[in-house]
């Protein structure tokens, strides 16, 4: 059985709310082990803030490699089906050539760090023409962001969120912009059992 997408506690633990979230989208909740949940909360939460505070800046960029590392060594051990990939800089950007999307067009998911009053985690979970589907795990009730940004809370369990590719291409401190291109990251994920291979992803678009 598959659960509901969550939202973060707090402003600080998007991070790992959207590592949760991307192992539930891909597993039932059977399959889930308890060491993969109390893994990713405590290898994130790693920044302090500046008051001194652990946590309070969120989630680096050197534990979410770490995470998509070990998720990969789970895998590696039988342990789920589970494939992960770090992207970092040029590599993360929305277009017909990225790896985001190819992810996206072989059943996988991608956890993608942006900016939304500040750095972000969310994860996209489809795409479908030059529209990305995600699940931002901050809990608004109103669209504060115009037309251009569709919300959609009656699909908890896959998006609440669609995304033109051109807002997330923006290098400006904008709203689901990915900005600089030398500060992108992303960690694509996989259900080894159900990843699309090349052909058979070519096979399913024509």
């Amino acid at each position: 059985m598959k659960n509901p997408l969550r939202y973060q506690v707090s402003e600080y633990d998007c991070g790992p709310t959207s590592m949760l979230n991307a192992v539930s989208y891909l597993f039932a909740r059977e399959e889930i082990q308890p060491e993969i949940l109390r893994n990713i909360m405590i290898y994130s939460l790693d920044c302090y803030g500046q008051s001194g505070v652990l946590g309070q800046s969120g989630t680096s960029r050197m534990a979410m490699m770490f995470l998509s590392r070990w998720l990969s060594g789970v895998g590696d051990a039988g342990l789920l089906p589970i494939e992960c990939q770090y992207l970092s800089g040029k590599s993360v950007y929305l277009g017909e050539q990225s790896l985001v999307v190819d992810a996206l067009n072989r059943g996988g998911v991608v956890v993608m760090r942006l900016y939304m009053d500040g750095e972000h985690y969310v994860l996209l979970t489809k795409r479908e023409g030059e529209n990305i589907y995600l699940f931002d795990p901050y809990y608004m009730t109103e669209n504060p962001f115009g037309s251009e940004i569709e919300f959609n809370l009656e699909q908890p369990c896959r998006y609440n969120r669609i995304v033109p590719f051109a807002c997330f291409n923006r290098e400006e401190a904008a709203p689901y912009a990915l900005g600089k291109v030398a500060e992108r990251e992303a960690v694509l994920l996989f259900d080894t059992r159900n990843k699309l291979t090349a052909e058979r992803t070519i096979e399913y678009f024509i």
